[in-house]
């Protein structure tokens, strides 16, 4: 939405962040408006202010008014709790997913690997390898340290 030189991005700021707001945030379970707000994103917090208002000029029961606005706040609250027990549950599953594909592996001094190269990915190019080696082991460390060797006897961790 930005042009090419990137100078206009300012202009839509407003749209971008509007955008963000009200997008349905799965791990929470809700948008990050009604999180703010405890409403749907109908309405801007401006209207509400001036609906408000005007039930104080049109001679309503501001007790009342103001008694349903406690609720609210309240309820707002509980869904603020809700919405982090959430994304508590939200991380916990994904770091479950994450780890069921970890493969544990049990290297020996002697093993011949390959190593990945897990930075090439920003420069890659289109045939480059992220891949290198072979490599021998030549000293096991806890928690899946290794120290390798090349084939020509030099060291690389």
């Amino acid at each position: 939405m930005v042009g090419e030189n990137g100078a206009s991005w300012s202009d839509k700021l407003d749209d971008a962040l509007w955008a963000f707001r009200t997008a349905y945030k799965t791990p929470i379970g809700c948008t990050p408006y009604k999180l703010v707000y405890d409403k749907a994103c109908h309405l801007p917090v401006e209207l509400e202010h001036k609906a408000y208002w005007a039930l104080k000029h049109a001679n309503f029961d501001l007790k009342t008014a103001g008694d349903h606005r406690k609720l609210q706040l309240n309820e707002l609250s509980e869904l603020r709790d809700q919405a982090y027990e959430n994304s508590l549950i939200y991380t916990e599953k994904t770091k479950k997913l994450h780890d069921s594909k970890i493969k544990n592996r049990i290297f020996n001094v002697g093993d011949q690997v390959l190593l990945f190269n897990s930075r090439l990915k920003i420069f890659s190019g289109k045939l480059k390898s992220r891949w290198s080696g072979p490599f021998t082991i030549t000293e096991v460390y806890p928690y899946g340290t290794a120290k390798l060797s090349h084939a020509d006897g030099s060291k690389d961790n």
